[in-house]
């Protein structure tokens, strides 16, 4: 097999690769709670990618006129910036998801309280009223009992 033919069969795989992580991008059950402008971008990412593996010369002549002197240059310094958004986005992410799950456990300690109170509270009225009933009975017995002994 030629140089060439080795080229097309890698720009074949990677246009392949790129389509389908955005494919999977856009069918995830995620893509609901994301933003336009992440799903635009990222689109945009792909789409640059793909065109990158298509037409690298393009790529170099384009870091050239940037002051970089290569393509690949140009596109290790994008995936820096890639890299660098995915995860300051992660932690925002991250950090969201904690402030919620710390709310939540705030609102089942306090929900916890209360019903934890209202059990305790039902619990003494029980007692009472089961004091009060066995009170009468008594007293209806002892009134029984004197009508029995003294008639």
């Amino acid at each position: 097999m030629t140089q060439e033919a080795h080229t097309v069969i890698l720009q074949i795989v990677l246009v392949a690769a790129a389509l389908l992580a955005l494919v999977y991008f856009v069918r995830s059950g995620q893509s609901v709670g994301i933003r336009a402008s992440k799903r635009l971008a990222f689109g945009a990412f792909v789409v640059l990618n793909i065109y990158a593996v298509l037409r690298p010369d393009d790529v170099t002549v384009v870091a050239r006129a940037l002051g970089i002197g290569r393509g690949t240059d140009l596109i290790v310094y994008l995936l820096v910036v890639a890299f660098v958004f995915g995860m300051l986005n992660t932690y925002l992410r991250d950090r969201e998801i904690s402030q919620h799950l710390t709310n939540l456990a705030r609102q089942i300690a306090v929900r916890d309280a209360e019903l934890s109170r209202r059990e305790q509270e039902l619990a003494e009225r029980l007692d009472a009223l089961a004091a009060r009933e066995a009170a009468e009975r008594n007293g209806h017995r002892r009134d029984a009992d004197d009508t029995v002994h003294n008639p």
